[in-house]
């Protein structure tokens, strides 16, 4: 038995050797000697560990039974996917006490909010460092816009190297390898070119606000405020803003790049608006700029209020910028010269966009160093150039425009000058034969005037008088009229008319609305609910709104006509109907003289009887308008 048990462990150990002597020779070990000034970490010498609930401690990562579960990276360039979610790296480095450089580690993005470095010593033994972009600027040893930290070359021994890293955004971890002389060196002309860079953004930036104050344009402005908006989103993800901007105030590092990117989108399409004329020879694509306009700004202030982690889609405003371009190839089809230089200047943006995104979608053949890493910055410079090449184009073009139409004007003024001249001498020949006319006929005119004033006298008592008959006439059409309709009004109250004369009274619905509101407030107004009487128009015509409680009544409020669905002209007539046959007229006849049905004329009309029932000894007191009467509640 006990050599059965022998036999199987035996196995067990050679199975567990093979194991762990595959695992262990899995990952690769970088060497440092004096020989090499800088090594990226990729592939098989970067290994990586996701902890989706942040429970692994550093002591559990160290163990052998996390040792396996360490992926070696399948691109050059790692990544920290899932926002906020931590990831842990090892890298195994051989050192080289013998070697007469000072090397350090570098981690070359800077938008990595929280790195946990676990640096081994030479006892063995583990020492913690942090940094990141949460942290403020002060704290670094290194004030560099990169986060590094000095390696202690004392042993001959190979290490490995943990790293606990957590971003808020999708952060590459680029680890470098690099002597202390090649990082100044490289630090220097870093620095340098970044002050090329946005030395030339400013330079831009104010020449065109020099031209913007001069004439006035606002194609000038909003190319200022593209060209500050680029450098700002650039500034905010290269680390250059930390540094020199906000560097106590970490909390902008999360959102900094967000705001830059709005006013990037932003300004381009305003920009291409003004300077593309895009309003008149495009409106189809104006309301499509508006419109794109309007969906980025509800999308920025939605992703500030509610969720921030959606800022990190950053390739949306590869729309508003796709529009701009759409635009400048549609009006460069149109025969807008300066359309084509905006065209090659957003064709190399576009170009750095499209090698950025495919490098984030895993392509790391076209990751190919420097360059690609500030290949958008290149481009953003050449984009620039050529916006600037189409601002003075437009410029020229419109100066030689405005050439020509001096030159015409010139032209035309001489011409004007000449054609002035000729008309003057011919009409001086005119006056003079025309002033010995009118002094011959003036001696007519003069004679005939006296006439004419005689005329006048008499034609002005004869007009006195016709106004004098006209007040007598229009005083006795006033009194007919009055007593026509006074004779109209008796005989619609007092005998059986048709629906057509009743109609001449109360012919639509505001003349029973004005009939109704004089009704209603012939001794005055009093609010039903506060008992105030002053008042308001209300919202509703004739109705009247309280001054004080604010309490809208409408005219029919209150009234038999109340919440009718019978047209009020016809339900003036029934109520008149009713009353003048007392009561007695059959829900068929009203519905035969008014066109409504039956059922709606015998509800109605049983609700005017009814009312007639109540009022029945008021009415008896009332005149041939006693019908009103049934009017008010």
């Amino acid at each position: 038995m006990s050599s059965k048990f022998l036999f199987l462990s035996k196995i067990v150990f050679f199975v567990l050797f093979l194991f762990t002597s595959k695992h262990s020779g899995a990952q690769e070990a970088v060497e440092i000697n004096d020989q090499v000034d800088q090594h990226i970490f990729s592939f098989k010498q970067i290994e990586m560990l996701h902890d989706p609930e942040n429970k692994l401690s550093f002591d559990q990562i160290r163990n052998s039974t996390y040792d396996h579960k360490f992926e070696a990276s399948k691109r050059s360039t790692p990544q920290t996917l899932k926002l906020n979610s931590p990831y842990w790296f090892r890298i195994k480095i051989k050192h080289n006490s013998k070697a007469e450089k000072y090397f350090l580690l570098e981690f070359f993005d800077q938008t990595l909010d929280h790195i946990t470095a676990y640096i081994p010593q030479k006892d063995g033994t583990y020492k913690t460092r942090a940094f990141g972009d949460r942290f403020n600027f002060d704290n670094r040893k290194l004030q560099h816009k990169n986060f590094e930290f000095y390696l202690s070359n004392q042993t001959d021994e190979v290490q490995t190297y943990y790293f606990k890293i957590q971003s808020s955004q999708i952060g590459d971890a680029i680890i470098v390898l690099r002597s202390v002389d090649w990082f100044i060196s490289y630090a220097l002309d870093e620095y340098f070119y970044f002050g090329i860079f946005y030395g030339m953004i400013l330079v831009f930036s104010f020449y065109n606000l020099i031209m913007f104050i001069a004439m006035r344009q606002k194609q000038y402005l909003y190319y200022v405020l593209y060209n500050l908006s680029v450098g700002f989103f650039e500034m905010s993800t290269d680390g250059i803003a930390y540094q020199y901007l906000w560097p106590n105030l970490p909390i902008w590092n999360q959102t900094a790049y967000a705001f830059a990117l709005y006013a990037v989108s932003i300004f381009a399409l305003l920009f291409t608006r003004e300077l593309l004329f895009v309003k008149s020879k495009a409106p189809k694509l104006n309301r499509l700029i508006l419109i794109v306009i309007a969906i980025r700004t509800i999308w920025f202030l939605y992703c500030l209020a509610f969720n921030q982690n959606l800022f990190n889609y950053k390739f949306i405003d590869a729309i508003p910028l796709s529009v701009a371009f759409f635009t400048g190839i549609y009006i460069y089809k149109q025969g807008y010269l300066p359309a084509r230089f905006f065209v090659l200047g957003y064709s190399f943006l576009f170009a750095g966009f499209l090698l950025k995104f495919l490098i984030m979608l895993g392509f790391a053949s076209l990751n190919f160093g420097a360059i690609s890493y500030y290949s958008l910055s290149f481009c953003f410079i050449l984009e620039m150039v050529f916006l600037s090449f189409a601002i003075g184009d437009k410029v020229s073009i419109l100066k030689k425009k405005k050439d020509k139409v001096q030159r015409q004007m010139i032209r035309q003024m001489a011409l004007n000058a000449k054609l002035k001249d000729s008309l003057n001498e011919e009409l001086e020949s005119q006056v003079q034969e025309r002033t010995r006319e009118v002094f011959h006929k003036s001696l007519i005119i003069e004679a005939k005037n006296s006439e004419l004033q005689e005329a006048n006298d008499l034609l002005k008592q004869q007009a006195e008088e016709i106004s004098r008959m006209n007040t007598l006439l229009e005083q006795d059409n006033q009194e007919l009229q009055t007593n026509v309709e006074k004779v109209t009004r008796d005989r619609v109250m007092s005998a059986d008319v048709d629906f057509e004369e009743f109609s001449k009274i109360y012919p639509d619905k505001e003349s029973c609305n004005l009939f109704l509101s004089e009704l209603k407030w012939k001794n005055g107004y009093t609010c039903r609910k506060c008992k105030n009487d002053h008042y308001y128009n209300g919202h509703i015509a004739y109705s009247r709104r309280c001054s004080k409680c604010s309490y809208e009544e409408s005219v029919t409020t209150y009234t038999i006509f109340h919440n009718t669905r019978i047209p009020i002209v016809k339900a003036f007539y029934m109520i008149f109907l009713i009353f003048s046959s007392k009561g007695k007229i059959s829900s068929h006849k009203l519905a035969e003289i008014l066109g409504i049905r039956q059922s709606t004329c015998w509800t109605y009309g049983s609700r005017i009887k009814q009312v007639m029932e109540e009022r029945k000894s008021l009415l008896k007191k009332a005149n041939k308008n006693g019908w009103s009467l049934l009017v008010l509640d």
